[in-house]
């Protein structure tokens, strides 16, 4: 039976800066650039039966860095939209509340697109889940996207909420394998360096 690997894309200014960055295509920074080549070389020995992209450059960029030809560009694989807290760090959201907020707790709010809930990105992923889980049978598949619906995809891969992404820390430019233990889905590595 073969794995998922999870690859969030390479560093971008917003995601050095801490900036939620859903809808907005940016592009990666050179340490970007070099965090996939550096995955690239960690991944050499596995072949991917198929390797589906986030339709975002800094996805697809990360992708063709690491030595990953997509076989389909994979609109469930966006980044969750933020809405009104697009392009805003968490303590800027958090000062302007008044208190601590929290994606994982408070989810979005309308801005110049709609937002989206934690359960909406759920059921896109489940989506994406249901198609790959069909390859696995054939080897290995990589999806390419970005820090929350990956941290969503994985929860959702163990039978978690979609809150539970929470748990699942992945940096830009690091990645994770879900496989499986005696039939059961598992974490198999997570975010190595």
């Amino acid at each position: 039976m073969g794995e998922i690997v999870v690859l969030r894309h390479g560093q971008t200014e917003w995601s050095r800066d801490g900036k939620h960055t859903g809808l907005t295509d940016v592009p990666l920074l050179p340490e970007g650039e070099q965090q996939a080549r550096e995955v690239r070389e960690a991944l050499a020995g596995r072949t991917f039966v198929e390797v589906r992209v986030s339709p975002r450059q800094r996805a697809r960029r990360t992708a063709e860095l690491a030595g990953l030809d997509a076989t389909a560009v994979d609109d469930d694989l966006v980044e969750v939209d933020y809405g009104g807290y697009e392009g805003r760090t968490t303590a800027e959201i958090s000062d302007e509340l008044g208190r601590e907020w929290s994606v994982w707790r408070d989810g979005t709010v309308p801005g110049d697109s709609p937002g989206e809930t934690l359960a909406a990105v759920g059921a896109r992923v489940d989506r994406v889940l249901d198609r790959v889980r069909a390859r696995l049978g054939d080897g290995d598949v990589a999806l390419v996207a970005h820090g929350h619906v990956l941290r969503i995809l994985t929860a959702r891969w163990l039978g978690l909420a979609p809150e539970a992404g929470a748990l699942f820390a992945l940096p830009a430019g690091s990645y994770g394998v879900l496989g499986h233990e005696h039939r059961r889905p598992v974490l198999t590595a997570w975010a190595p360096r």
